[in-house]
């Protein structure tokens, strides 16, 4: 485990206020117009700190790492919308049984994985319409 620094507690706090993923430089920009004077490079540690002691998911979308606060200790998967970005945690046990049985029809055990699913959320899903702008 890491140390504990007032860096880690910014960048922690900040994340815990978004709903949807964030690239560091998003919460870079965020913490520094609030004031802050922390550095883009600790904002990139700190994230991947916290995604590797399960604080925080992290996601590749465009050859870019983008995190969110998460519940610690917890196996779930998130719906992400492709407009906007919110993000609900669901759980989902029937991909826990595919997974179980896809990697056992191929001889394999223990599996692990990440599912995230990418839609659009209600009022992106109106916005996306035709014929609305």
């Amino acid at each position: 485990m890491k140390r504990h620094t007032w860096q880690r507690d910014a960048v922690r706090a900040a994340l815990n206020t978004r709903e949807s993923f964030v690239s560091a430089q998003q919460l870079h920009a965020a913490l520094r117009a609030g004031g802050s004077s922390i550095g883009l490079a600790t904002v990139y540690r700190a994230l991947a700190d916290l995604a590797v002691e399960g604080e925080a998911d992290s996601l590749q979308q465009e050859g870019e790492s983008l995190y969110r606060a998460c519940t610690p200790g917890t196996h779930h998967h998130h719906l992400i919308c492709r407009r906007c970005g919110l993000t609900v945690e669901i759980e989902a046990d029937a991909v826990e049984q595919w997974a179980n049985s896809v990697a056992a029809e191929h001889g394999f055990t223990r599996p692990n994985h990440v599912v995230d699913v990418f839609g659009y959320c209600a009022p992106c899903s109106i916005a996306e319409a035709p014929g609305n702008p």
